[in-house]
This record gives structure tokens, C-alpha cells and sequence, in this order.
């Protein structure tokens, strides 16, 4: 093995001895940590490619006896954050035995189920299609990775020579073969031909080092990366054009969030014509090199090498050539330019699929781009939720990187399209996504709730992001915003919260979280207007102040949010729903209520209007009439409480049991009982009715809808 390298340029050496030496004598541990440390650098693997295993002896559960087992990443999973759970756990010998009854390639779906003959331990991960290619090799430490420079390498025309030449024959080559049993076999034979090597480099696909430990495996795979980047990067600075070289000039960076914002929800509704997609928006510097480049034309239908790459990106991505007078047409002159190019996409996928599928293959999936490239802008990419489209991206960038290797050094390849085709609609994958759970009601929707960094608003955006939906957080309050971004990221990921300011009185700010919602989802599905204050005074005592801010903020505010949230929504064509969240007071008279309760009419007969008005678009507009939520609210502040006990003859700390014992149900209303109100409105069981009012107060009788 080669001397140790402690620094690297560009790899991270992340390894910790001391962190290692607690798990001293527990290879799978140590295949664990060593794991996690290749998957938190993506310049080594991308997120939930590659995979690792280590052999180590163990006690038979039936015999006692010392068996060779083999513990590999198991399908699905992601080597930064894997687990022991995340393992597949097999028997070396049953394993290796399954040579004896293979008869060649067309057997190797069938192999992939005898792997469950082998399984050690009966709790662990399923085995990848990946298994045999760990299993047939010798050593005790093995990883397999995706690293952006080995794959220019692999993906190179002259990659074997590059690779024999830059490593002086100690790491093998084996040609494209799609994952399986017979590969296995092929990297076997490559080091049987070949001892002493210290890795083998697959053709269009990745990397094979390993180690008699994991530590040596590690510095094996960082020092081999290292060599493959240097050896690039030394040959790219040699050059005086990146990819044939500058064709545009990128817009200013705020120029191209401008237009990514005015295009995005056209964009998202093109490609949700059989699907509801999610939206990510980048313009990378390694982006803008390449869409911008002379040779974006020539390389770009060309399709990626690695399998990851294009699971993840499809095929090819959508170019679209859009001039600045474009960027500033209004949105239906937008898509009638850009939609002729979505058809063209669509009929060329389907006819990849009708010259390449087979007797058995699955049915063709959705033809729409996952990846859409703008250049001068930057690039879009969409999928089912908000991390499958973000790590598309980031796929695709990796697809950037290898092309721009490869282009570097010799000239660039990609996978002919029946190859890819034979991945892309394997029934392993088909099987393997027909596994995958069932959607949440609300993925692939995107929901702004005004006022949602506390009480009712807080609740139904915790609703809305725990049935699946992205949602836009926001307040007034930026120090209550920020308690509420924290939370939710915790709770359901940063992939899916975005945030911002809002005041629903300003146009602007108004504009402003539309935009956010655009930028970071690609659009809106759900609109809340739930924003709001509450003052209750006597008529003498109430100023035209009070009056004015309770109609800005409760009808002037619902009536910009609504308008914004149209224009966002006629973009994408897709419908969408509205929400008012009014109160039992627009209903029902009463004492020291006159400011608060007419502005509360007025919001729910504007919603009445705004339904009448919307249902050519698809947009359902329904209203939610809560009563009385105490808990977590902040209507309760600035002395309301106060003015309700005052009009009702009670103190403050009599108003929840009061507010119980006057309804029908004789029961307190929280928060999450209105959140779920709102979800009955866009949960799907409701998808025709729009005008609607549903009462949550227990059941106040004289505020009955008649």
C-alpha cells in the first residue's frame, strides 16, 4: 500500500483516530463511520449512490461456529448518513456458492432473488444488485463510489489508457456492464489477471478500491480520487476554453433570480402534466459555465455516463434557448413559446422508449424533463418532492463535472441509449419503485400560511408539512419566525421549509414571499390567509385606528394575499386552493365587537365573491370559521382577553372554561383543530367544493350556517 497521505487538496481526510479507536475489534462499525465519512464529501460520492462492505467473522446463529459474513450497504439508503440497519448482512460462502448454478447474463434478475438464500442476519437491509461485485473480491474492506473525477475518467474515450497510464497499471479496467452477477464475476477475473492492483476502474460507471482494514481502504479510495482530480485539474488549467468556451454572458445574479422567479411556475405547470412536481432552481457557477458554453449544443443530448446520474436526471435534459425579450413577455406569451419545446421532448423520449423497450418492459413513464437548462439563467430541475428534485441537481452537476473532465482529457462518451434504456426500465428498478410508500395526500403541494410562526397559523403549517406539502413559513414577527424555521427544520427537514417576512399589508413584502415560494418550491398550490389581530372595545371606545388596522390587516391583507396567490396560480394552470380562516364573529353578533366582527364579515362574503370568481381557474376558495382558540394564539395578546372577559362579566382566567360551556359539544378548541378543518378543505376528499364555511367552535348554535 502506498505511504499515507494525512493531506489532500481535493478530497476531505475526515478520518479521526481517536473516534476510531472506540470502535477497535467491530469491523461493521468501522465500516459504518468509514462510510460516513465518503458520503459527507460529494466530491467523493453523490447522495445514496455508491456503496461499502467489510467481511469479518462471526458466530453462526444455528451452529455457533465461526461463518465468514459479509456486510454490504444494502439497497436504497445513503452512505453519509447509514446506519448498522442500513446493511445487508450475507453468508460468504452461500453467497459465493450461487457461481455453481449461474448460467450467464440473462439469469441475472433471478440471481438478485437467491440472494435471500445467503442472508446472515434476517433483520438486516435487503441486498443491492450491487452484492456480488463486494462478495467475489478477496479483501476485507471494499468501497464503491461515484467520485466526479474517476468517472471523467471512466466515462473518457481513452479512459483505459488514461487510467493504465496515470496509475501505472495498478488499478485494473473493466468495460461497461451493467451492475449485477456477471460483473461480479468480471471484476474477479480483472484482479485474478491483474494481482497486486490496488483498484479497478468501471467503464462509464465508477470506482473499486479496497483495504485489508477500514483505514486502509479509506486512505485507498482518498488517494486514488486525489490522483484522478489532480490529473484533471492540472489539464483543465492548461486550457484556454472550458467546454469550447463562453457562447453568452450570464445575466447579473439578480437579474437571473428575476427571471427564475417569472418562470418557474409556468415551468413547474409544464411538467406536471401527469404528476405535481417540485421544483429546484440553481445557477451554480459550474452550471453557468456549461449552459452558457459552445459545446452545451453537442453535449447535452449526449445523456450522462454514470447510472446514478441518469436514474436520477433522465436521459437527456431540456434545453431551452429563451432571448431577453422573452424573459419579459407576459407569462401566457412565456408558454406559448416554451410549450412546443415540452412536446418535442416528450414525443423524442417516447420514441427512445419505442426503440429501445423490450417484450417485458414496464409501461413508459412521464416524458417530461426532469432537468431544464436556461442559458444565461441557470438550471430548473423537478420531481415528486422538493429533495428528489434538489438532488437531481445536484446529479446533474455531477454529470457537469465528469463531462467536464472527460472533455479535458480526451473527448466524452456517454452510455448508448439501449444501455441506458436497460437501467433506466429494469424490472429491478420497476420493482424496486412500486415498493416505494404510498404518497402523503399532500406531496408534491406547496402551501404559504400567513402568520405561521405561532398559534392557528404554526398549527395548520405543521399539518400541512407532516401530510407531505412544502411549506413557506412566515411572519411579521422575524424573531418569532426564526423560533418557527428552527422547529421546523428539525421536524421535517430544511429540504422542505422555506421562509420569509411578511406583512399582508404591503404589496411588496407580499410580492416579495410569493417570490420566495417561486424560487425555492417552483410555485403554490395552497394559499391561507390566517394572518391577523383582534381588538374588542365598545363602539364609544373604538378609534378609527383601531378601525383601520383591523380592516387592513384582515380584509385588505386577505384580499392582496389572494391576488398574489392568483397570479402565481394561473401561471402554473394547475387549480389550486384558497383558504380564509374568518371567525364565528362574522357571524354571530356581539358585545364590544363591532371593528372586529364587520371586518370579519367582510372577509368571509370576499371569499364567498373570490369563489364565484375562481372556479373557471380551478381555484376552490372555502372558509374556516374558528372560535375561541385560546391556546398557543396570538389574538389572545394586546388585550383582547381582556375586552371578551370585560363584555362577557368574567375575569380573564374564566374565559376557556366559559368560552367550553357555551357550546354544544362543551369542548375547548386548540389550534390543531383548526389546522384540521383546513386539511379537510385540500386533503383531495374535497376537491369539488369550493364556497364552503365549516364551523370549528364546539357548536355555537346561533352562528349556524343558514
Amino acid at each position: 500500500m502506498a505511504e499515507v497521505l494525512r493531506s489532500f487538496k481535493y478530497v476531505s481526510y475526515l478520518w479521526e483516530d481517536a473516534i476510531a479507536a472506540t470502535m477497535e475489534g467491530d469491523e461493521v462499525a468501522l465500516l459504518v463511520y468509514r462510510s460516513n465519512l465518503l458520503g459527507a464529501d460529494l466530491r467523493l460520492t453523490n447522495y445514496g449512490g455508491g456503496n461499502t462492505s467489510c467481511k469479518a467473522m462471526a458466530a453462526d446463529p444455528l451452529t455457533g461456529k465461526q461463518v465468514e459474513v459479509m456486510w454490504v450497504k444494502g439497497s436504497g439508503g445513503d452512505l453519509g448518513t447509514m446506519k448498522r440497519n442500513g446493511l445487508a448482512a450475507l453468508y460468504v460462502d452461500r453467497l459465493r456458492s450461487l457461481k455453481a448454478i449461474y448460467k450467464g447474463i440473462e439469469q441475472e434478475d433471478e440471481m438478485v432473488e437467491l440472494f435471500n438464500h445467503c442472508i446472515y442476519d434476517l433483520s438486516s437491509r435487503a441486498p443491492s444488485i450491487d452484492t456480488p461485485l463486494h462478495g467475489f473480491l478477496p479483501f476485507k474492506h471494499i468501497d464503491h463510489l461515484h467520485p466526479d473525477a474517476a468517472i471523467a475518467i471512466a466515462a473518457a474515450k481513452d479512459g483505459k489508457r488514461i487510467t493504465h497510464e496515470l496509475f501505472g497499471g495498478t488499478i485494473g479496467w473493466v468495460d461497461w456492464q451493467r451492475p449485477g452477477f456477471d460483473l461480479g464475476l468480471k471484476l474477479k477475473q480483472c484482479l485474478d489477471e491483474n494481482p497486486g492492483i490496488r483498484g479497478i476502474m468501471l467503464g462509464s460507471h465508477g470506482l473499486f478500491t479496497w483495504g485489508d482494514t477500514a483505514y486502509e481502504s479509506y486512505i485507498n479510495t482518498l488517494e486514488v480520487i486525489e490522483r484522478c482530480s489532480e490529473y484533471i485539474d492540472s489539464t483543465i488549467k492548461n486550457q484556454t476554453a472550458v467546454f469550447g468556451g463562453e457562447r453568452i454572458v450570464s445575466l447579473p445574479p439578480a437579474q437571473r433570480k428575476t427571471i427564475a422567479v417569472a418562470i418557474a411556475p409556468i415551468l413547474r405547470g409544464l411538467c406536471s402534466s401527469m404528476n405535481r412536481m417540485i421544483g429546484h432552481f440553481t445557477d451554480d457557477d459550474r452550471v453557468l459555465q456549461f449552459i452558457n458554453s459552445h459545446h452545451l449544443s453537442r453535449l447535452a443530448p449526449m445523456g450522462t455516463s454514470c447510472p446514478d446520474h441518469f436514474l436520477r436526471t433522465k436521459i437527456s435534459p431540456l434545453v431551452l434557448e429563451l432571448s431577453g425579450d422573452d424573459f419579459h413577455s407576459p407569462a401566457e406569451e412565456i408558454k406559448h413559446r416554451i410549450t412546443p419545446h415540452f412536446e418535442d421532448y416528450r414525443q423524442k423520449y417516447a420514441e427512445y422508449y419505442n426503440s429501445c423497450k423490450h417484450a417485458d418492459s414496464p409501461a413508459m413513464r412521464d416524458p417530461t424533463p426532469v432537468v431544464i437548462l436556461v442559458p444565461g439563467v441557470g438550471m430548473f430541475t423537478f420531481a415528486k418532492d422538493k429533495q428528489t428534485a434538489r438532488v437531481a441537481s445536484e446529479f446533474y452537476i455531477n454529470a457537469i463535472n465528469v463531462m467536464r473532465g472527460a472533455e479535458a482529457i480526451s473527448e466524452y462518451t456517454s452510455l448508448p441509449h439501449q444501455e441506458a434504456f436497460n437501467i433506466e426500465y429494469w424490472l429491478l428498478e420497476e420493482a424496486k419503485l412500486q415498493r416505494m410508500p404510498r404518497p402523503k395526500p399532500l406531496s408534491g403541494k406547496i402551501a404559504l400560511v400567513t402568520g405561521s410562526a405561532g398559534g392557528i397559523g404554526k398549527a395548520i403549517a405543521r399539518k400541512f408539512a407532516a401530510e407531505g406539502a412544502c411549506v413557506i413559513l412566515n411572519d411579521i414577527n422575524q424573531e418569532r419566525l426564526d423560533g418557527a424555521i428552527a422547529e421546523f427544520n428539525r421536524e421535517f427537514g430544511k429540504d422542505n421549509v422555506a421562509s420569509c417576512t411578511l406583512n399582508v399589508t404591503d404589496e411588496n413584502s407580499i410580492a416579495a414571499a410569493f417570490d420566495a415560494a417561486s424560487l425555492a418550491f417552483c410555485g403554490v398550490d395552497i394559499v391561507v390567509n390566517n394572518a391577523g389581530i383582534s381588538i374588542s372595545k365598545p363602539i364609544e371606545e373604538h378609534t378609527i385606528q383601531d378601525l383601520d388596522r383591523l380592516y387592513d390587516i384582515l380584509i385588505k391583507g386577505q384580499f392582496l394575499v389572494s391576488r398574489a396567490a392568483l397570479a402565481v396560480m394561473r401561471k402554473q394552470e394547475m387549480g389550486g386552493d384558497i383558504i380564509n380562516v374568518v371567525s364565528k364573529n362574522g357571524i354571530l353578533a356581539g358585545p364590544n365587537n363591532a371593528g372586529y366582527g364587520s371586518a370579519k364579515a367582510a372577509q368571509a362574503h370576499l371569499s364567498r365573491l373570490m369563489a364565484a370568481e375562481l372556479g373557471k381557474d380551478k381555484i376552490r376558495v372555502n372558509t374556516v370559521n374558528p372560535d375561541a382558540v385560546i391556546s398557543d394564539s396570538n389574538i389572545w395578546s394586546g388585550g383582547w382577553a381582556e375586552g371578551r372577559a370585560k363584555a362577557y362579566g368574567i375575569t380573564v382566567e374564566e374565559l376557556p372554561a366559559y368560552y367550553a360551556k357555551r357550546t354544544l359539544l362543551n369542548e375547548t378548541i386548540l389550534p390543531d383543530d383548526i389546522a384540521n378543518a383546513c386539511f379537510a378543505f385540500v386533503g383531495g376528499l374535497l376537491n369539488k367544493s369550493t364556497g364552503n364555511t365549516l364551523n370549528v367552535d364546539g357548536g355555537v348554535a346561533a352562528a349556524f350556517i343558514r
